[in-house]
């Protein structure tokens, strides 16, 4: 199958997902078109590359789908799913210039087209016209719970960045820094969703739960694609993470299951600046099993993220989210 090709099924199994808040989302795009846009032509044409950039409208769809599973959908919740897209994507455009990454999404990455300066001051301008449309509404809620979530996720990069060539890690503080770094805002999206649907106190926190199983299992199983997925087929740069000595679960798998020479063999490879680390380290992932631990982990949590649902009366938006978890493990890109 070709990568197009790819990309289409997946967008097509997507909007499949979605159809209980297709309306939504449509009305979600109008409101990213019309604000990712400058008067200025060169920050206008940054702008609507990052637009194409985050693709799968995860964190939207979470914030609708948590809403109508909760109560009702609402006009702020449809501007809340525009400003969770445009954080996330500012996180994106961040996340590509410490990977030094040049593809996402089949399309270049900002740094790699406009260099690392422009992608910093985009990621900036993504993060605070964000914050001012969430602003709009009339509560503070919203800014508040956005701005505890963002926090949260700035530590877990820098613990990310921090825990680089420590091969001591444990599989504990991997799961933390994840919780943090990525799970924190899927988790914030399903607590924004059910709070502006008025769900009951611990509706919105079993929604809250949700969104943090699911995202943990979401960054399991993007740290196995980037040991083992297909560039083509993903769409944006693999193997980042071993070649920046990263921690991730395949790696903390594999280094308890070797013996101490082989240990020091696979750490020799990992500090050596290897190019294509992941394809030297390919048959050591094979010989165990560290790549198969690593999707079972992913899996436990998504079921996890699925027992928090069982508060929910039945509905097509609840049966969405279940879905989503099986998706979220089950993906190639």
């Amino acid at each position: 199958m070709s990568r197009l090709a790819d990309v289409a099924t997946t967008k097509h199994l997507l909007d499949r997902l979605y159809d209980p808040v297709a309306e939504e989302l449509r009305r979600v795009e109008d409101v990213l078109k019309s604000e990712l846009r400058s008067k200025f032509p060169f920050v206008d044409e940054l702008v609507r590359h990052s637009f194409h950039l985050g693709g799968k409208r995860l964190r939207p769809a979470l914030v609708l789908l948590a809403g109508r599973a909760a109560g009702a959908l609402e006009r702020d919740h449809v501007v809340l799913a525009a400003v969770m897209e445009m954080i996330h994507t500012a996180t994106l455009v961040h996340d590509d210039v410490l990977d030094q990454a040049t593809l996402r999404r089949h399309l270049d990455t900002v740094n790699a087209r406009w260099g690392n300066e422009s992608s910093v001051l985009l990621g900036d301008y993504l993060f605070t016209h964000s914050f001012y449309l969430a602003s709009t509404l009339e509560t503070t809620f919203a800014c508040q719970t956005i701005g505890r979530a963002t926090n949260i996720v700035c530590e877990g990069e820098l613990r990310q960045i921090e825990s680089r060539g420590d091969y001591e890690l444990s599989e504990q503080e991997y799961l933390d820094i994840i919780e943090a770094k990525t799970a924190e805002l899927c988790s914030c999206c399903c607590r924004l969703g059910a709070h502006y649907a008025d769900a009951v106190p611990d509706v919105e926190e079993a929604l809250a739960r949700f969104g943090r199983y699911l995202g943990i299992a979401f960054q399991i199983v993007d740290d196995l694609l980037d040991v083992q997925g297909d560039e083509a087929t993903a769409g944006k740069s693999l193997g980042t993470d071993l070649e920046q000595r990263k921690p991730t679960l395949p790696l903390i798998r594999l280094l308890s299951q070797v013996d101490a020479e082989q240990r020091a063999a696979i750490v020799e490879v990992l500090d050596g600046n290897e190019p294509q680390c992941a394809d030297v380290l390919a048959s050591w992932f094979d010989a165990t099993d560290s790549l198969d631990y690593t999707r079972q982990k992913a899996r436990w949590f998504a079921d996890r993220a699925k027992s928090e649902l069982l508060c929910l009366p039945s509905s097509p938006a609840r049966s969405v989210l279940e879905r989503v978890t099986d998706f979220a493990v089950e993906r190639q890109q």
